[in-house]
């Protein structure tokens, strides 16, 4: 979208992109999940300057990645990133659901898994590197649709594990970005039941958490299905919300991330 208001098509084919960040040296970061023939699932680099595309992670001890879903990243240059399997799981890939991180040196390292970890979606990093969050969303009755939060270390490696925000029965959160004061901007809910067991229990929109897991505020998004979130504008007060066909956008009084 160019500032006088005209959309264009930035890349096709995306190759199904699902999560895009731009890092701390505004290269597009986008988990793809691949085209389905020549193009395996992976994660990519884009230089904004001139177009080239890298890619950063497509395998992991030689199994190639499923359908990488969302990422964020530390102050150190290391992307997370979460990958979940579909229908059908073929031999020549990882198999089961995890979390990564990519290293600066292009190492990778899974640091979660199944069964610490179901169905991981959305993923982000505090402001100050010390939690690590990650959204379980299951549709099927009984299964996690929560937030998980964890310890992260400098060696960006995750501990104590524990129930940060906890959604069921309603629909669990999708993506979501964080602000400079370590507020959570979670798009989770439904304004229509879709055949699954969720519930109209999590009211649809931006649910605004605390660090210490309070809800400050609900943003009502009237679409569904609300799916994530990311701040900018020059100020980076400005949240931008996808839902269905349309993108929203609200004025903060905090600062954002891009993370």
């Amino acid at each position: 979208r160019s500032p006088a208001g005209a959309v264009s098509v930035f890349r096709q084919p995306s190759n199904r992109a699902n999560g895009l960040i731009f890092d701390s040296e505004w290269r597009l970061l986008a988990c793809e999940g691949g085209d389905g023939e020549s193009v395996l699932p992976r994660v990519t680099r884009t230089n904004m300057e001139t177009g080239d595309i890298e890619v950063i992670a497509d395998e992991y001890n030689g199994k190639q990645l499923h359908q990488p879903n969302d990422l964020s990243f530390d102050a150190q240059g290391r992307i997370y990133f979460t990958d979940r399997p579909g229908a059908n799981r073929r031999p020549e890939q990882t198999g089961v659901h995890g979390v990564y991180r990519i290293d600066t040196d292009g190492s990778i390292e899974r640091i979660l898994t199944e069964p610490e970890v179901l169905r991981p979606n959305g993923i982000v990093i505090s402001p100050d590197d010390s939690t690590l969050y990650i959204i379980e969303t299951e549709q099927s009755e009984g299964g996690p649709r929560l937030i998980r939060a964890y310890d992260l270390s400098a060696e960006g490696r995750v501990s104590n594990s524990r129930v940060f925000h906890n959604f069921y029965p309603g629909r669990s959160g999708d993506g979501m970005t964080i602000d400079s004061e370590g507020n959570l901007y979670v798009a989770a809910g439904l304004n229509n039941l879709r055949g699954t067991s969720e519930t109209l229990d999590t009211v649809a929109g931006i649910h605004v958490f605390s660090p210490s897991g309070e809800l400050l505020e609900h943003i009502p998004i009237p679409e569904d299905t609300i799916t994530n979130a990311a701040f900018g504008g020059l100020d980076l007060r400005t949240l931008y919300i996808t839902a269905g066909k349309t993108l929203f956008s609200v004025r903060t009084e905090i600062v954002g991330t891009r993370r």
